[in-house]
């Protein structure tokens, strides 16, 4: 007698699964917002001019978001849950990657999802 299988849906299986940054852990996704992806580094580094210079002017480490104010007069709203707003303060200096969601604090990289 065989027994009968357990047949679940994409669907199904995309609801039940949660990025491990959720859990307090390293993120286990490359979606935006979560993990920097080595092919991302690699893109933004060989798009040098596609940068934006932004000041933070508002950050929630408790939601993961910050609020950047580029030099152009635009205002940003990002969320990252690998740790970008337990990062960086309010006032500091950073840039943005607009076409590869990607936030430069310092020489270290996040991936940042717009809001």
């Amino acid at each position: 007698m065989s027994t009968p299988q357990n047949r679940l849906t994409p669907a199904s299986v995309r609801q039940d699964a949660i990025c491990m940054c959720a859990r307090g852990q390293a993120c286990s996704s490359f979606a935006p917002g979560h993990a920097v992806h080595l092919i991302q580094a690699r893109l933004v580094s060989t798009t040098p001019g596609e940068w934006l210079d932004a000041i933070v002017t508002t950050v929630d480490a408790a939601d993961g978001t910050l609020v950047l104010h580029t030099l152009d007069g635009r205002v940003l709203s990002l969320w990252n849950g690998s740790g970008a707003a337990d990062t960086v303060t309010a006032g500091a200096p950073v840039a943005y990657h607009e076409r590869y969601h990607t936030l430069a604090v310092g020489r270290r990289l996040f991936n940042a999802l717009a809001l």
